[in-house]
């Protein structure tokens, strides 16, 4: 974790040093969050390397002889402003999403770069545009367990993770050999072997408590693919032996919101002559569709697989007992309870 740390550290130093501007050790430490000892032996690491790393006595800062460490690429007006745009909105501190803290600071050099008054026009556009991912701001924790999970699949390295894990409910330890990570609704996942399980699982990297990595080394297997792994889970959840053919129909006052997205790769959509709208997937697991049709409160109905109306029956029941006293049932809850435990 260290020496990943050390090569972040040495690239934010190279980025820094790279503006043109001289920048002393201060204000280095300060952006490194390092102190000024540790500066000076990563700057002497870079001369090593060859970077031409020089110091201004006039100005008492340190310089890149070369200011560009990465070639320029020639990109059109267009792809510029996409990526000024994306990156703006994207790179916000409070989104949370990882590989965009960078993104930002790219997007400003991007417009430093611009000629003045394309970069006011490019400043009102982006002022214009807001880009909504609902995300939960990412820990440092989860920044660091991030990282880890980086080098790992660059160096095809495994990991030992300790995991809060609601399937097994409670604490577990595993050996993960990290094929994948996934941004799939707002969350951040990795998908790999564990040890633990003997064979391929996901795990949410927000209740990873601890990611270590490890000399243990892994290959991915030639034809894995999310797309396989997943198969035909309504979201994450794949149940092999849940295959079901699924027949919804939502009443018009949400029908055509539901008909303008794309919820899975096998729906298919129709109006019907009442205005209501008629959906029907092929799924793997009836699990995770049970709770978005519930989502949807009266204004779906499950026609079909029976299973699937019976769980969603069996929750709006649920529903009805939290509520008794709302809905003016004559019995509460409670008193429903007692009474089944006299008898």
């Amino acid at each position: 974790m260290s020496e990943h740390a050390r090569l972040i550290r040495l690239f934010q130093l190279v980025e820094a040093l790279g503006t043109g501007r001289p920048q002393n050790a201060t204000l280095l430490a300060e952006l490194c969050h390092v102190s000024r000892r540790t500066v000076f032996r990563d700057l002497s690491a870079l001369q090593e390397a060859g970077v031409h790393v020089l110091y201004d006595s006039e100005k008492q800062g340190y310089y890149l002889r070369r200011p560009c460490f990465l070639r320029p690429a020639d990109l059109t007006l267009e792809e510029t402003l996409s990526l000024i745009v994306m990156g703006i909105e994207l790179g916000n501190s409070q989104s949370g999403l990882m590989f965009c803290d960078h993104v930002r600071t790219a997007a400003m050099k991007l417009i430093c770069n611009l000629p003045e008054r394309l970069r006011e026009a490019v400043n009102q556009i982006t002022e214009s545009t807001l880009i909504q991912l609902g995300l939960n701001g990412a820990s440092d924790t989860e920044r660091e367990i991030f990282d880890v999970l980086k080098l790992a699949l660059a160096e095809r390295r495994c990991v030992r993770l300790k995991y809060d894990s609601i399937f097994d409910r409670g604490m577990i330890g595993t050996r993960l050999s990290p094929y994948r990570v996934l941004f799939s609704r707002r969350e951040w996942y990795v998908i790999g072997r564990s040890s633990l399980h003997r064979g391929v699982r996901t795990f949410k990297v927000r209740r990873i408590i601890s990611a270590e990595l490890i000399p243990d080394r892994f290959t991915v297997p030639p034809r894995f693919s999310v797309d396989r792994y997943l198969g035909k889970a309504w979201h994450l959840i794949r149940e092999k032996s849940q295959s079901a053919h699924v027949v919804l129909r939502f009443r018009p006052l949400v029908a055509r919101n539901v008909e303008e997205v794309t919820w899975h790769k096998t729906q298919r959509t129709r109006f019907l002559d009442d205005g209501s709208l008629e959906m029907q997937v092929d799924v793997e697991g009836l699990s995770e569709i049970s709770w978005w049709v519930l989502g949807y409160g009266d204004q779906v109905e499950v026609i079909s697989p029976p299973e699937l109306r019976q769980r969603v029956a069996e929750r709006v029941r649920g529903l009805m007992g939290v509520y008794a006293g709302e809905l003016g049932m004559e019995e509460s809850r409670e008193e429903v309870s007692r009474k089944c435990r006299k008898r």
